[in-house]
């Protein structure tokens, strides 16, 4: 796979493809809004981190929740980020990054909207992108079966969503996505919000 240099390429002309068990989505990003977590994303998805890991956590009409390597909220890339709250709105489609109660504790976990506007998580979750494609996908995933949890929230998979793969793309001049170019030389929860890691559940803030 041909990497893209994240080093010296305009993130904004960069999208990410979801490829998973239910479908594609297609996600652009905001690095104008959230620079480093855009970058956090891009550079896990092209080193693989993402590929194979379960949506462990779905709510229909609030979110759906993925990127755990453990598979239960808890665990992360081994780091965290600082946040970059923004006043971009969590509507349907929006991706943005779950959290345990410290608000700079985000790693790898992040969330997709699917109510049409969670607007208790603005400015508290950093929101970092947005959907383009594949609502349908997200509608998916999203109305799966769930079961409940151990801290009573219906919001586990009965049969895993997994995501298997992110696949990065750069834009050409037209707007179209194409093939990137190659990098020189490269080769706690809270029951109702997106949460969790360093051995914390990461919460993508409450449904309510």
């Amino acid at each position: 796979m041909t990497l893209i240099d994240l080093e010296t390429t305009d993130l904004s002309q960069l999208q990410a493809v979801l490829e998973t068990d239910k479908g594609q989505m297609r996600i652009g990003f905001f690095p104008e809004k959230a620079p480093k977590t855009v970058f956090n994303f891009l550079k896990l998805a092209q080193d693989g981190f993402y590929d194979g890991l379960l949506f462990h956590r779905v709510i229909k009409d609030f979110m759906v929740q993925g990127g755990c390597p453990n598979g239960s909220g808890t665990g992360g890339p081994g780091y965290t980020i600082d946040a970059e709250f923004n006043d971009t709105e969590h509507r349907r489609g929006v991706i943005s990054m779950a959290r345990s109660q410290d608000p700079n504790s985000a790693g790898s976990q992040f969330f997709i909207v699917h109510a049409d506007h969670a607007g208790h998580l603005d400015g508290k979750y950093t929101a970092f992108g947005q959907l383009v494609e594949g609502e349908e996908t997200l509608d998916a995933i999203a109305t799966i079966d769930c079961e409940y949890s151990s801290t009573g929230e219906r919001s586990v998979p009965v049969q895993p969503v997994r995501l298997q793969a992110v696949r990065i793309q750069s834009l050409g001049s037209g707007g179209e996505a194409c093939d990137g170019e190659p990098a020189p030389g490269a080769q706690e929860s809270g029951e109702d919000a997106p949460g969790g890691e360093a051995n914390k559940n990461q919460d993508g803030g409450s449904d309510e």
